[in-house]
């Protein structure tokens, strides 16, 4: 082992111990004073934190300035050493979110964590070699003979902040795309799901060298130092406000951020639809995860004269997909207690403003009896005067809301914040044409929901206050490089007489080429 690479890991490792030991410490203080992060940590305190992930910053930025770009085989490997960690320690990481989330299904897990990862890294592989080459681009006529052609290069280090939703998966693919691109990563994982960011520790400190791959654990003040990282390019997965001061932290070095943020995604179920179909797809998007899913569906826009039936469809889909009610082992948790208490909170605000709170399955009453968990409700005659109509909901509640016809539909999404995602049943072509050239969202799914993001080859980002930039496919691979544009120029061309002293021959040019 080098010198250089005994120092850079005696570095890390200190890094590692600092960073836990202040991240029990503020807890415990959090605990004891339940006052705010930013008013318990001291400014030596602060200052240390980002002096330390400078240096860590600094090494990984001399490692890639020291090695260039890694070449197609080596980001391949990277991939295929990434890939082979994951799934020999699923067994680990299916553990590990049962623990953050108190209970999760294992199946749930594999499907919606490590799948998407493990698809994502496979077709990464097999498209690395065409979008690593150069793209030939067009001369004009007046500056030929000349080539002109764009190169991706890799951008340096890239910063990535996960959150708690789905800690693995959304840390480990925007890991996979930062190293597709040739670049190095460091990650900051929530702090809420603590079984999951050790394990992210350990896996990458296995599987990678610190200065290629690192892992920083700690609370939100971390979390505040590490977005204010000068990085080649900081990825944010998280809610709009924490990603309003993600912005606001990278601006200060001008950073160029990628934000995956979410919103209240929208469904609209077309006049006429098979409501048994449009309720059992909703019902799996909703319930994913217990609602704790960016791409959730948040309300539904159902005619007014389908309410009830949709109601009833809903709640048969639920029973089908947890026959046992909440207790049954596929029906997830919500993380922690400060999540169940908002949730409740949004039900209790509806309910005082004149909402119907219904709860629907097998047993819904059976939620008690596990912690932090909560029936699968819906709620009717919801309005814009209630949060639940204000806050993204991220939890098993629905409101189900009953229009006219398409056009007030379309006029009432367009009224909100443009969504991550959204969902229409209809097998109308002009209506599905009508939805799709009226609305802005970041992606859609038309007769199911989520499906979308397991399409590796379609972008994946919102728009507006949903988010900042798109990955997954080339356009993950894209926002991660660098297109460096290069003109190489022949021996003579037209544009040589355009140089001082001017003449009847260059008046002659432009008169022809301003035409």
């Amino acid at each position: 082992m080098t010198p250089d690479r005994i120092a850079t890991e005696s570095l890390l490792r200190t890094g590692h111990r600092a960073f836990s030991a202040s991240r029990s410490g503020l807890a415990r203080q959090r605990t004891r004073t339940g006052t705010a992060m930013n008013a318990i940590v001291s400014p030596a305190m602060t200052a240390s934190l980002a002096s330390r992930m400078q240096d860590l910053l600094v090494t990984q930025r001399a490692a890639f300035l020291r090695e260039g770009a890694p070449t197609l085989a080596q980001r391949r490997a990277d991939l295929q050493k990434l890939k082979s960690a994951i799934l020999a320690r699923q067994p680990e990481i299916e553990a590990a979110l049962r623990q953050d989330f108190g209970h999760r299904s294992m199946h749930e897990t594999a499907a919606m964590e490590i799948l998407p990862v493990i698809q994502g890294i496979n077709y990464q592989r097999r498209k690395l070699r065409s979008w690593m080459r150069p793209q030939r681009r067009h001369v004009p006529m007046t500056f030929q003979p000349a080539r002109a052609w764009v190169e991706y290069q890799p951008l340096g280090v890239v910063g990535i902040m996960s959150p708690w939703n789905y800690p693995v998966s959304l840390a480990l693919m925007p890991l996979a795309t930062a190293l597709a691109a040739g670049n190095r990563a460091m990650i900051k994982p929530s702090e809420f799901t603590p079984a999951s960011s050790a394990l992210l520790v350990d896996l990458l400190a296995q599987t990678f060298a610190p200065e290629q791959v690192v892992v920083l654990t700690g609370d939100d003040a971390v979390g505040r130092e590490f977005a204010s990282l000068p990085f080649d390019h900081l990825f944010f997965t998280g809610n709009t406000p924490v990603g309003r001061a993600v912005m606001r932290a990278a601006s200060e070095h001008l950073v160029p951020v990628t934000l995956e943020l979410g919103g209240k995604s929208p469904v609209l179920v077309e006049a006429g639809h098979p409501l048994a179909h449009a309720a059992a797809a909703i019902a799996y998007g909703k319930l994913a995860n217990a609602g704790q899913t960016c791409i959730a569906p948040d309300y539904v826009l159902v005619h007014q004269d389908a309410l009830d039936e949709f109601v009833r469809e809903y709640d048969q889909a639920v029973r089908s997909l947890y026959p046992a009610g909440p207790k049954s082992a596929d029906a997830t948790s919500v993380i922690n207690e400060r999540q169940f208490q908002r949730l409740h909170a949004l039900l209790d605000d509806a309910r005082s403003h004149g909402a119907q709170v219904h709860e629907v399955g097998v047993n819904p009453a059976d939620a008690a009896a596990r912690p932090h968990h909560i029936a699968p409700t819906v709620v009717l005659g919801a309005t814009d005067q209630m949060r639940v109509m204000q806050e993204e909901i991220f939890g098993p509640v629905l409101p189900v809301i009953g229009y006219r016809d398409l056009d007030t539909a379309i006029a009432f999404f367009n009224a909100r914040p443009r969504p991550l995602a959204l969902y229409y049943f209809g097998n109308h072509g002009a209506s599905i044409r009508k939805v799709l050239a009226s609305t802005t969202s970041g992606n859609v799914t038309v007769n199911n929901t989520l499906m979308h993001y397991a399409q590796e080859d379609l972008p994946f980002g919102g728009v507006g206050a949903s988010g900042i930039g798109a990955y997954h496919g080339i356009e993950g691979f894209r926002a991660l490089s660098h297109a460096k544009g290069v003109y190489q120029q022949g021996k003579w061309n037209l544009s040589g007489l355009l140089r001082p002293p001017f003449g009847s021959m260059a008046t002659l040019i432009l008169k022809s080429l301003l035409r």
